[in-house]
């Protein structure tokens, strides 16, 4: 089969295209999935380039999100058949023995062996692109903006990195629910795609400070005032991002966040914290009942995956190129 492999972690262009992998084979209580569609994630990118602590057992195929269809099943399998539409959530959830596509072959190839307790039942009107958006970017903004954030109608709500997979499904989200959007992105190309989206105020965070701008916006939050500025923060990025986001909220305001990609440790004063009353809800993944939500979701035309480029498994360096040059508006697919 046709496969995206890794042989020994590296940079960019460091992942192998076969032609002549050996196909799968399922084991009792495995399934072989024919991937219609995958989805990049930034942790694909973090298993290519090797991460502290976290052994990948090499060769491997990356590949956290797809779906497809099943084409053969294993002996123990009862609750699946071939012909069933599925969605591969790559949590394990069951021996908690770490993520498809990292501790085993993911879907970045023609054919996936998957556990069955990975299979999620996919809906006839949800599409595999749509659907291989899904459970990292997806699921992780539905437990951070609902599960965890419960963004409420009205709310006003600033989410940084605002155009990427996380990103759009936050601005989605929000303005399903009711509330006000300021949407932070780098360009203004991204900016009129929030705008597209919902988004109610766009910041281009290269041209403007976005603290000061929501100071001139709304007003600067006082610590005796519980008006003025934000109620809500999303900050997945942190770095120096982190502690600007904190002073946009007015007192009893809270920040969002589900990673640190710019960087994990910036220097805060905690007095600010409990002074304003502050509270910072962090937000790990997502369970299994999010990603039957989204797909309803979905399928209801409340929420449209936000898909910016598609690439064939040849091209598996180029999208990874696009995804780490930050050149996509939401999410990068790729197909066999």
């Amino acid at each position: 089969m046709k496969a995206a492999v890794i042989y020994e972690h590296g940079g960019a262009g460091s992942i192998q295209f076969e032609s002549n992998f050996p196909d799968p084979k399922p084991a009792a209580d495995e399934v072989v999935v024919k991937v219609g569609a995958a989805s990049l994630n930034y942790h694909d990118v973090f298993t290519r380039n090797g991460m502290p602590g976290i052994t990948v057992p090499l060769p491997v195929i990356m590949g956290l999100d797809f779906a497809g269809e099943i084409v053969e099943v294993g002996s123990a399998v009862t609750e699946w058949q071939v012909g069933d539409r599925v969605l591969i959530d790559p949590s394990d959830r069951k021996t908690f023995g770490g993520v498809i596509g990292e501790a085993r072959h993911g879907g970045l190839a023609e054919y996936c062996a998957v556990p069955d307790h990975h299979l999620v039942r996919m809906p006839d009107d949800v599409t595999y692109e749509e659907a291989a958006s899904l459970p990292v970017a997806y699921g992780t903004a539905y437990r951070m903006m609902v599960t965890i954030g419960k963004i409420q109608a009205g709310e006003r709500v600033l989410i940084l990195g605002a155009s990427g997979g996380v990103g759009t499904c936050c601005v989605q989200l929000a303005k399903l629910a009711g509330a006000e959007v300021i949407a932070a992105a780098s360009s203004q190309d991204k900016l009129d795609k929030l705008a597209a989206l919902g988004a109610d105020h766009l910041v281009d965070y290269k041209q403007h400070d976005f603290m000061k701008w929501v100071f001139e916006k709304f007003g600067k939050p006082h610590r005796r005032l519980y008006e003025k500025g934000v109620d809500v923060a999303v900050n997945f990025t942190g770095g120096d991002t982190w502690v600007k986001s904190l002073r946009t909220l007015h007192r009893g305001g809270r920040v969002l966040t589900c990673g640190a990609t710019a960087g994990y440790d910036p220097k805060e004063d905690l007095r600010f914290v409990w002074s304003y009353e502050l509270q910072i809800l962090g937000s790990n993944g997502w369970a299994r009942d999010d990603l039957h939500t989204l797909l309803d979701l979905v399928r209801q035309k409340k929420l449209k995956p936000t898909i910016d480029k598609t690439f064939q498994l040849t091209e598996v360096n180029q999208a990874f190129a696009q995804l780490e040059d930050r050149l996509v508006f939401g999410k990068v697919i790729v197909k066999p």
